[in-house]
């Protein structure tokens, strides 16, 4: 039995910008020098940035690879759940992360949702059926050299409507 519900965190109302300097103080980001630089006002771009440290270099010198990963998780879900609204349910079902080559360097990911992907999704869930696409970013190094390759897998549909009380 699937849950209709999201967590606490989905339910409050804030602004792109709120969002950003929320994300920017949370521990797990400062600790691992994940910074957002932009969100788009229509939450449909976010820009990542993750510096190169101490805190987050690998034994070979590197970014580690958890690293690289967090600095991408949660990005393609939230920014679907604010173009969606409250009457979808949407969750992170999988992802993928291919390491291409070595990032030695201050690293960056830029998501995008297009009007045409937003709009598969609401033709796609239309008659309340799940819908489960795939969205893909890059991380780049400061040259635009690819350094990881990562797939998200979104679960989408609309919530069922409650059934009234008492009827």
């Amino acid at each position: 039995m699937s849950s209709t519900k999201q967590g606490f965190y989905s339910r409050l109302r804030v602004t792109p910008n709120m969002f950003r300097h929320f994300m920017n103080c949370w521990p797990p980001f400062i600790g691992m020098r994940i910074h957002i630089e932009h969100i788009a006002p229509d939450w449909r771009y976010v820009r990542m940035r993750m510096k190169l440290g101490m805190r987050n270099k690998n034994y070979v010198g590197t970014h580690f690879g958890g690293g690289l990963f967090t600095m991408t998780d949660p990005y393609f879900m939230i920014m679907m759940m604010n173009q969606l609204g409250s009457g979808y349910l949407v969750w992170d079902k999988s992802a993928k992360i291919d390491f291409v080559s070595p990032g030695r360097t201050t690293v960056y990911a830029d998501f995008r949702y297009t009007q045409e992907q937003i709009d598969e999704v609401k033709r796609m869930t239309a008659d309340g059926k799940k819908f489960e696409p795939t969205y893909v970013v890059d991380v780049v190094d400061t040259e635009g050299k690819v350094v990881a390759h990562v797939e998200k897998t979104l679960y989408i549909r609309r919530k069922s409507e409650k059934p009234q009380r008492g009827a």
